[in-house]
């Protein structure tokens, strides 16, 4: 079993059907918070989340409490059509199922990779950090 394979089975069978777009929609999900990614690591997606009124949405998933959820249509407005666009092709689905995906798996991910109710100060780390997370490996 792959590196990525373990993180998705890490948040559960109940996000995406397919395994190989389960994986790829990851991965993409995975590069926009890791700090060598597509958004400058979390703080980037929260600011890009801030921007398009959505800060309270994603503050929900860091902090300790219950996370809000989002949908499709904001996943799209908050990551804009180019970026969820890449990810679609990545992914090999339309960039509504993308958005729809991701709406079921970010809230989790990020929740996940933030215990403690806070971004660490130096961010999640680069994709291989995020993968050694859901190896056990993360301090």
């Amino acid at each position: 079993m792959g590196l990525l394979d373990r993180a998705v089975k890490m948040l559960g069978d109940n996000h995406l059907p397919l395994m190989d777009s389960r994986t790829r929609v990851l991965q993409g999900a995975l590069s926009l918070l890791a700090n060598n990614g597509r958004t400058g690591g979390l703080y980037g997606l929260v600011e890009r989340f801030q921007e398009a009124g959505l800060g309270n949405v994603i503050a929900s998933w860091i902090s300790s409490g219950q996370n809000m959820p989002i949908s499709g249509a904001q996943i799209q407005q908050a990551l804009g059509e180019r970026q969820l666009q890449q990810i679609a092709e990545e992914a090999g689905l339309t960039q509504h199922e993308t958005a729809r995906r991701l709406s079921n798996m970010l809230p989790d991910l990020v929740d996940k990779l933030t215990p403690g109710g806070r971004i660490p100060p130096g961010g999640l780390g680069n994709m291989s950090a995020l993968l050694d997370h859901f190896m056990g490996r993360f301090h």
